[in-house]
């Protein structure tokens, strides 16, 4: 496990600011240890003070067999993974975005990538199905979710304790024009499983721009390491703050990463350089 590149937040989150925890995995093809160790770190994630907890893409399997998740997904509103989900959220008491998980999707050989959100009494209160469908090619190394994953259309925000909250998934971070589509947002969390290729090129310079060009907070939850199939993710779960400084890193290995947001951060970065009101096109 490797430090955060700065130092934690203290025990207890400044007046007005609120305490927010992204998780980071290395998640393999065993469900039931994967849920093991997301309910370890959610604990210590509250433990902290933490009220909203975020979780990473593909955090109940990650396996060589792309079949995988469509072996283990859920209809709507019922199955194991989203219990298990709404117990941590009530359990702790903590807002839980859940990374991602397979749910059932219209095609039936595919699923639809879904970011689930519960709150601090279990509820569900959001749902985001993942928009842009990675595809990438480089000698051996080859990606297509487009086989396996129902591409989503809507986007979602949602408000929450520490304001108004954007969803996206990985890949969904080259695209900006999704993130200016959620209107003002406080903060925009990303869950995701970039590969090392890339993420070793493009991730902190893309998620540093959503936060600076939004003018809010990015946290985004990752996969990190080397999974049992051989499978390396990029890991460098980041919390971001408005003017486009990294609060938090982890670069590799379970974890969990804390930073506070500050509405009054926000409000600042906002007055001094009012670009969201400068917009001219929409």
């Amino acid at each position: 496990m490797n430090p955060a590149r700065s130092a934690p937040p203290s025990p207890r989150s400044a007046a007005g600011s609120f305490r927010i925890a992204a998780i980071q995995t290395v998640s393999g093809p065993d469900v039931a240890q994967n849920l093991e160790v997301v309910a370890g770190l959610v604990a210590e994630a509250a433990a902290t003070g933490a009220r909203l907890v975020a979780l990473p893409e593909y955090f109940p399997v990650i396996s060589a067999d792309e079949q995988a998740k469509v072996r283990i997904r859920e209809h709507d509103g019922s199955g194991p993974l989203q219990s298990c989900l709404a117990d941590l959220a009530q359990r702790h008491g903590v807002w839980l975005v859940g990374g991602t998980i397979p749910l059932v999707a219209e095609a039936d050989d595919k699923v639809r990538n879904s970011t689930l959100v519960f709150d601090d009494q279990g509820r569900r209160v959001a749902r985001y199905d993942k928009i842009h469908l990675f595809g990438f090619q480089r000698g051996a190394e080859r990606y297509d979710e487009s086989a396996s994953i129902e591409a989503g259309a809507e986007v979602c925000a949602f408000d929450a304790p520490v304001g108004r909250v954007g969803l996206s998934v990985c890949y969904d971070l080259r695209f900006p024009e999704l993130f200016r589509a959620m209107r003002e947002v406080d903060l925009i969390i990303l869950p995701a499983a970039f590969t090392y290729t890339t993420g070793r090129a493009h991730w902190e310079v893309l998620l540093r721009a959503r936060a600076i060009e939004n003018q809010c907070y990015v946290m985004a939850p990752a996969q990190g390491g080397r999974h049992p199939s051989g499978r390396v993710t990029w890991g460098h779960t980041m919390i971001i703050d408005p003017w486009g400084e990294v609060l938090a890193c982890q670069e590799e290995g379970p974890g969990v990463v804390l930073a506070d947001l500050d509405p009054a951060r926000i409000a600042s970065v906002r007055e001094s350089l009012p670009a969201l009101r400068h917009r001219c096109l929409v």
